[in-house]
């Protein structure tokens, strides 16, 4: 259902850095001193790159966020929203800021709360996706119940980087390893020191697993830390500023190394995945948003992967 608002709250992140010390490290946007009102908004993470924050459409308060950059030949889209009513707000909020047209659209993740509102973009936009993404938002127009709902990009990226020229700087495309989707990739701006790095990075969000890749998810932050990047953009919580960014992206990997650890402990005693689940010890992420809808779902891809499962 399409949202009538009428205003967009605007962040300036430079203005935010005072006060991060005193900003609440959480997904939760209450807890953040947010009304849900204040949603969706436009956050300027630097000159001409925005990042966008609507709320998810399983209505549990989490936000997904886009990012767009603004260059002298159009505009680069990183992620859509969860459904045509929310990616046309995002659309229109990039028409008011941009006054440009969008060129260029990343896939970040496939995952239907970034891609299910792709309809509504305009048909000459090149994509770029992983062939695994590609793959998969192919099995999903196929058994889609609305014929068009799911748009499939035409071609997939042929290798592990590709360079988007906007005219005046640079967008780099990277895969850097399976993670969240196994076809995750990210938005590298050299100029800006800036990564997107879509579902790869949930701020303060209990680890999602369902098409994960744990051990190897752990290792791909490991290569984006070691990027020349002061911004790190997450695909769920909160745009933060530069310190805050990183400390976050390094307690988040803290929480993936925690959650596949104590799936491991349990296996080991021979738990099936629903008792472990009750004996399970989350530690400090088991108040983190999602936590108690995602964590089977964790514990049942650590077995999968310790049982050599995982494709």
């Amino acid at each position: 259902m399409a949202r009538v608002r009428t205003s967009v709250l605007v962040v300036v992140l430079s203005l935010m850095a005072g006060l991060a010390a005193a900003q609440p490290r959480t997904a939760y946007p209450e807890k953040r001193g947010h009304k849900m009102t204040d949603f969706p908004r436009l956050v300027k993470i630097a000159d001409n790159v925005y990042g966008w924050e609507d709320f998810h459409p399983s209505k549990t308060g989490m936000t997904t966020v886009s990012m767009f950059v603004v260059g002298r030949d159009g505009v680069l889209l990183a992620d859509g929203q969860g459904s045509p009513a929310q990616t046309q707000a995002l659309v229109d909020a990039i028409a008011r800021t941009a006054k440009k047209p969008i060129k260029w659209y990343v896939v970040g993740s496939d995952h239907g709360d970034h891609t299910a509102g792709n309809s509504v973009l305009a048909k000459d936009i090149t994509y770029v996706v992983h062939p695994t993404s590609r793959a998969q938002l192919e099995r999903g127009a196929a058994t889609a119940k609305t014929p068009g709902s799911v748009v499939v990009p035409p071609a997939a990226m042929s290798g592990d980087k590709q360079v988007i020229n906007l005219g005046d700087s640079e967008a780099h495309v990277l895969f850097l390893g399976r993670a969240h989707t196994g076809g995750d990739l990210m938005v590298y701006l050299p100029k800006q020191k800036i990564l997107f790095m879509s579902e790869a990075y949930l701020n303060r969000v209990f680890p999602a697993m369902r098409s994960a890749y744990p051990s190897e998810w752990v290792k791909m932050i490991d290569r984006a830390l070691a990027m020349d990047v002061d911004i790190y953009v997450p695909g769920h919580g909160f745009v933060e500023e530069a310190k805050a960014s990183r400390e976050e992206l390094v307690e988040y990997q803290k929480a993936l190394k925690a959650v596949i650890a104590e799936a491991q402990r349990l296996h080991k005693l021979g738990l099936s995945p629903e008792d472990a689940r009750k004996q399970a010890n989350w530690g400090p992420y088991k108040d983190w948003i999602l936590a108690d809808s995602q964590d089977l779902t964790a514990i049942r891809k650590v077995y999968e992967e310790i049982e050599g499962k995982l494709k």
